[in-house]
């Protein structure tokens, strides 16, 4: 306890502790456990809050393994990726820590239903995904599943039950995502109850520091595991561990691979791949000028073409030389439920603070180099981040059942 009061005095967050006194020994334990794992040095990042880091010189991507490029290579693609595969160099990082809260589900988002005449969760498909190359290759591939603080239980509970939906479970292995403290706009840290403090998921770009406080990266080495194809929950049509992917990624000799998808419109809302500064970089849709979205190559085909989908494929020892070098956190506006002064809980209906973020896209722009992997929309592209409508879970079931799957 004074330990903790030190640390707190030294940050001026005295205010965590503003309700010990009422807590049972336990809820007490519990709160100085949490206030010791705080990164307090986040907070000196609020004093430049109004200074985001700037684009650098934004430029069209030239490395990208388009269509017809992966069609003519198939073969040579495809037996170098089995090669890795086979000696067990590849691995799987399923980004899970999130909720189905959109869905209208108090689970984690994994654990949704989108069958329609029988059971089919959003789990279930991945895994399905992934025994397609576990078939192909003639062996199991390790899957390590970041979970978070809120959904961690759920989770392996829910494999455990589905009997991890066929797959090994020995090759499966659960870690939860860091989080990060939520402040109010004076930099105070906020307790969410009077014996929990206000946290949120450290963001995409935590999951390898989160492998490492979560205790599996001892298996990526102990397996010599060379590479680590990370992606994210609610796509339930992507490719896995996709042997072309790999051995095309591989041969081309970049530390980093990364699925993308032919825009739909040049003025599509999705983060594009592209160059800054000559290093590979990912800019949001808002970033582009008209100029840039309407922008043509050689071959008459749009510049700014290609829209990420979160699956990328990135060489661990690359991985390795670059997290030393903090990644820049973004600070982020967000309604976060707190305790006032007299200890009633709050849930506001507006922003009433800050929530620290890392993001995949800069892991990636800290990388010497990144191909584009060109994969059919219709094939590998169905997310589910809303009930209906666009990126719904209507849209994906028509796109599982265009691809042959029963629902």
């Amino acid at each position: 306890m004074e330990k903790i009061k030190e640390i707190l005095e030294k940050n001026n967050q005295e205010q965590l502790l503003k309700f010990v006194d009422e807590l049972s020994d336990n809820e007490k334990n519990e709160l100085l456990q949490q206030i010791s794992e705080i990164d307090f040095s986040l907070l000196d990042l609020l004093k430049d809050e109004n200074k985001q880091a700037k684009k650098g010189v934004i430029t069209p991507i030239l490395d990208v393994a388009r269509l017809t490029d992966i069609e003519a290579n198939s073969d040579k693609y495809k037996e170098a990726g089995l090669e890795i595969i086979r000696q067990g160099k590849a691995a799987a990082v399923l980004l899970a820590g999130g909720m189905g809260t959109r869905l209208g589900s108090d689970k984690p988002k994994g654990m949704y239903n989108i069958g329609i005449t029988k059971d089919v969760y959003i789990f279930e498909m991945i895994i399905r995904n992934l025994l397609d190359v576990v078939k192909e290759a003639g062996n199991y591939i390790h899957l390590f599943v970041m979970t978070s603080e809120k959904n961690h239980e759920d989770t392996t509970g829910f494999f455990t039950e589905k009997n991890y939906f066929g797959y090994d479970k020995n090759f499966i292995h659960f870690f939860k995502q860091s989080m990060a403290p939520a402040t109010d706009y004076d930099g105070k840290i906020l307790l969410e109850t009077k014996g929990r403090v206000a946290t949120s998921p450290n963001g995409n770009g935590g999951w390898f520091k989160s492998m490492e406080d979560g205790n599996v990266m001892h298996i990526v080495d102990d397996e010599g595991i060379e590479w680590l194809n990370v992606f994210a929950v609610d796509n339930v049509c992507q490719r896995i561990c996709d042997p072309k992917f790999i051995g095309a990624t591989y041969l081309s000799g970049k530390p980093c691979g990364a699925k993308v998808v032919a825009k739909a419109s040049p003025d599509e809302k999705v983060g594009v791949l592209c160059n800054e500064d000559g290093r590979p970089s990912i800019v949001e849709y808002y970033e582009l000028t008209k100029e840039m979205m309407e922008e043509k190559d050689k071959d008459g085909n749009y510049a700014y073409n290609y829209g990420v989908i979160l699956n990328y494929l990135l060489k661990v020892s690359d991985l390795k030389a670059i997290i030393n070098d903090k990644l820049p956190v973004h600070i982020v506006e967000k309604k976060i439920k707190y305790v006032d002064d007299n200890g009633n809980e709050v849930s506001p209906e507006t922003p009433n603070g800050y929530k620290f973020e890392t993001l995949i896209l800069d892991m990636i722009h800290m990388l010497d180099g990144c191909l584009g992997y060109e994969v059919l929309r219709d094939y590998e592209f169905a997310p589910i981040k809303n009930k209906t409508g666009v990126d719904s879970v209507e849209s994906a079931r028509e796109l599982l059942k265009k691809n042959g799957v029963s629902l």
